[in-house]
């Protein structure tokens, strides 16, 4: 581990050096001012938990419920990711993935409540730093739900609201309680006096005329349920969906998309929007059923099997939008992205392409806005990796891995090496398994897998290992 440790740092230093000796020229060479930044992290929110159909041809990829009108605007003059997915089916591995381009499998940061102590060498790379990197004017923020275990400053942010989680979000916290009762608030999820805060941000960098990037973490939609009451009488008085139905989490979801609104009305009337790249996202997919359950057995993720904690499409498939300089409006693009990509895009986007290397698990995905989403992202390793090497007891219980590699998904379980392969541009539903009948797309995605979790010393499965609260030092010792 100090040997890889070393190299790392070597690595690091190379690049940080690099990007050092280019910030001059980019300066010289690009009279332009430089992009701003907006991440918009929103928590359990499914695929098809807005009001915006992520995929043209599936009706299905939009809520029959839930209304969020304000993404719909973003997403009528952006583009939409079709196929993108968060990097793990819980928030913590997502989150880290998203400031370090790399994968949980690669940052052993594999499920919520892990000791974190052996990511702090790795803090060098990270978005708000390689921006720095990139012109030192950048201004960094984050505010809301941080799910990480160090401080935001460590990582580069100037601003941020400090380590938060679930129960920040909430003003009576009460964990293993009535979670989907409907809790009236007028700040529901701390909703608008977050965006207030981001909002103070936005308005300091258009006085100083400063780039910025500015992530914005939602608590919502995650339980405890809250919302304003008159967002939830209206959903009272509507008439439900067939797969989404409970009205206080419908009415949640309007709250957050109207802070999503007062965040781009003042962007917009600060005269920042048309050099502003906004990303709209969520850390996982729903969970997979919320009550008051169906009468049927699909659950609110239909069509995507299954939902929040397994690497089924419920759980990983997450709505992502995008807009910004050049893209065009209203497209849709089918090309496959992850939250590991969104560091080298960003990198991408303020003006220098980072090199493919072994320890970046993400690409740019900056060619595919300027192709009208069309094209592939070039990475290092091959497909699309999650890694879930436990047994969950809320979900599917059973420690598994996935990869993705074009339209084909290959779900293996490590208590019995079962496979699963799946083509998701004719079953988004993952039911027909074609593993038997296609052995050599198995063994290939088998193998691009195994090879994966092998060079990354990722965490294995064993029997009655849970991975929650253990160092570094006790991972390494089951390889």
């Amino acid at each position: 581990m100090k040997n890889n440790s070393t190299l790392y740092l070597l690595i690091i230093g190379l690049i940080l050096t690099f990007l050092s000796c280019k910030t001059s020229k980019l300066k010289n060479d690009n009279d332009e001012k430089p992009p701003n930044f907006i991440v918009i992290l929103t928590d359990d929110q499914g695929w098809n938990g807005t009001s915006v159909q992520m995929m043209d041809d599936e009706v299905q990829s939009k809520s029959d419920y839930h209304q969020t009108p304000n993404l719909e605007k973003l997403a009528n003059r952006g583009m939409r990711f079709s196929s993108a997915y968060a990097s793990a089916p819980v928030c913590s591995p997502s989150r880290y993935s998203i400031q370090f381009g790399q994968t949980p499998a690669r940052l052993k940061m594999i499920r919520v409540g892990m000791n974190t102590k052996h990511i702090n060498h790795q803090t060098s790379y990270t978005i708000p730093k390689l921006l720095k990197k990139v012109n030192p004017d950048y201004k960094t923020a984050h505010f809301g739900k941080w799910g990480i275990g160090v401080h935001p400053s460590e990582l580069g942010y100037d601003e941020s609201d400090g380590i938060t989680g679930n129960k920040d979000g909430v003003f009576n916290y009460k964990a293993g309680g009535k979670q989907w009762q409907n809790n009236v608030d007028e700040d529901p999820k701390k909703i608008f006096s977050t965006t207030e805060r981001a909002i103070d941000f936005l308005k300091r960098q258009a006085m100083s005329n400063t780039p910025f990037f500015l992530q914005v973490s939602h608590y919502a939609v995650h339980s405890d349920v809250m919302m304003r009451k008159e967002t939830l009488e209206k959903y009272k008085n509507i008439e439900k969906g067939t797969y989404q139905r409970h009205a206080g989490f419908a009415a949640m979801t309007e709250d957050l998309d109207s802070g999503v609104g007062l965040l781009l009305e003042r962007l917009k009337a600060l005269g920042l929007e048309e050099n502003t790249y906004v990303i709209y996202t969520s850390d996982n997919g729903a969970v997979p059923i919320m009550p008051p359950k169906p009468k049927y057995n699909k659950g609110s993720n239909f069509p995507l099997s299954r939902g929040k904690w397994d690497a089924m499409e419920g759980g990983i498939r997450v709505p992502f939008v995008i807009t910004g300089p050049q893209i065009l409006a209203g497209l849709e693009s089918k090309t496959p992205i992850t939250h590991s990509d969104l560091l080298p895009t960003i990198i991408d986007l303020a003006g220098l392409k980072l090199p493919l290397q072994d320890d970046l698990d993400g690409g740019s995905f900056k060619a595919i806005l300027a192709n009208k989403g069309k094209g592939n992202v070039s990475r290092f390793s091959e497909g699309l990796i999650f890694h879930v090497p436990y047994k969950n007891g809320i979900a599917l219980k059973r420690a598994h891995s996935a990869i993705i590699i074009d339209n084909f998904k290959l779900i293996k379980f490590h208590d019995s090496g079962e496979l699963m392969l799946f083509n998701l541009n004719e079953d988004l539903e993952e039911k027909n398994n074609l593993a038997l009948s296609l052995p050599n797309k198995v063994h290939t995605l088998e193998k691009a897998l195994d090879t994966y979790l092998s060079k990354v010393k990722a965490p294995k499965w064993k029997p009655g290992i849970t991975w929650k609260d253990k160092l570094i030092e006790k991972i390494n010792s089951y390889h």
